[in-house]
C-alpha cells in the first residue's frame, strides 16, 4: 500500500491542468458576422469578430472566420495572425492549416521550417493531434484506470487478474504522464505567447532599441518571430529562426 500511497502522491498534481478558454460564442453575433462575410462585407464581418472578441470569448472558430476575412481582403499579416491564434485552440484543424499555408505563400519571405530530429517531430504531430481540454480529459482519465488497475493488482487473488492490472496500469501510466505534458504544452502556448506576426509591409531590425541603431536585417509583413526580449514598451528584440536577433518597433508586430 505504501507504493500505491506514493504513485497516488506524484500524479495527483499532474492531473490538475487547465482548461482551454470557453468555446462558446454568442450565436447571434457570430451568425451576423458570417452573414456579412457571405455578402463581402469584410469590414463589418471583421468588426463583428472583434466585438465578440472583446466580450471576452473566443473559439478557433472565430479567430479562423477572422483571419479568412483579412484573407480576402489581402492583409495577409493579420490573416496569418488569426490563423496562428486558432491553432492555439485547434492545433490539429486542416482547415486552419491548410489556409495557414496559403497565406504565407502570399508573403515576401519565405520560411523553412527548422530541421527537427524524426521522434521529435512525432511527438510534436501526437501533441498537436488534440487539443488542451481533450488532452486534460484524456489525463483523468487514464489516471482513474491507473488507480482500477493498481487495486485489481494489488488485491486480486487471481493471477491472471494480477498479471492484467500491472499492465493496464503501466500502460495507464504512460498515457496519464503523456496527456499531462502533452496539456502542460499547449498550456504553456496559451499562457506564455512569446510568438508575435510582423505587421508592417517591411520592418528593419536595428542592432539597438534606437532608430539610430544599426540596421541588421529587413523582414516583411506575415514573418513569425520570437520575442526574446520584452521588457520595453516601445521596442521589441526578436528572434528569427536561424537564431539571427534585432530589435523593431513594438507597433510593427502583435503577439499570437
Amino acid at each position: 500500500m505504501k507504493i500505491l500511497t506514493y504513485i497516488l502522491l506524484f500524479l495527483l498534481p499532474c492531473a490538475a491542468v487547465a482548461t482551454t478558454p470557453s468555446d462558446t460564442l454568442p450565436t447571434a453575433d457570430k451568425v451576423t458576422g458570417d452573414n456579412y462575410y457571405i455578402a463581402n462585407d469584410f469590414d463589418s464581418a471583421i468588426a463583428l469578430y472583434e466585438a465578440v472578441l472583446a466580450s471576452g470569448k473566443e473559439s478557433h472558430e472565430l479567430y479562423y472566420n477572422q483571419g479568412n476575412a483579412y484573407y480576402k481582403k489581402e492583409e495577409m499579416g493579420k490573416a496569418i495572425l488569426n490563423y496562428e491564434r486558432a491553432l492555439l485552440l485547434a492545433p490539429g484543424d486542416k482547415d486552419v492549416l491548410f489556409n495557414l499555408s496559403l497565406a504565407k505563400s502570399k508573403t515576401v519571405d519565405k520560411v523553412s521550417e527548422p530541421y527537427k530530429i524524426f521522434f521529435v517531430e512525432w511527438r510534436d504531430a501526437i501533441v498537436n493531434m488534440l487539443a488542451l481540454s481533450s488532452w486534460t480529459a484524456m489525463a483523468i482519465v487514464a489516471f482513474i484506470v491507473l488507480l482500477l488497475s493498481l487495486l485489481l493488482f494489488l488485491w486480486s487473488n487471481k493471477v491472471a487478474l494480477r498479471k492484467s492490472g500491472f499492465f493496464v496500469a503501466l500502460f495507464s501510466l504512460f498515457v496519464t504522464l503523456f496527456a499531462n505534458y502533452a496539456a502542460w504544452q499547449h498550456y504553456d502556448r496559451l499562457t506564455n505567447r512569446q510568438t508575435a506576426i510582423i505587421l508592417q509591409p517591411s520592418v528593419t531590425a536595428k542592432s539597438t532599441p534606437d532608430k539610430s541603431g544599426t540596421d541588421l536585417f529587413v523582414i516583411h509583413e506575415g514573418r513569425k518571430v520570437r520575442i526574446s526580449d520584452d521588457t520595453m514598451k516601445t521596442w521589441k528584440e526578436i528572434e528569427l529562426e536561424d537564431g539571427t536577433m534585432g530589435w523593431v518597433p513594438a507597433s510593427s508586430l502583435e503577439v499570437i
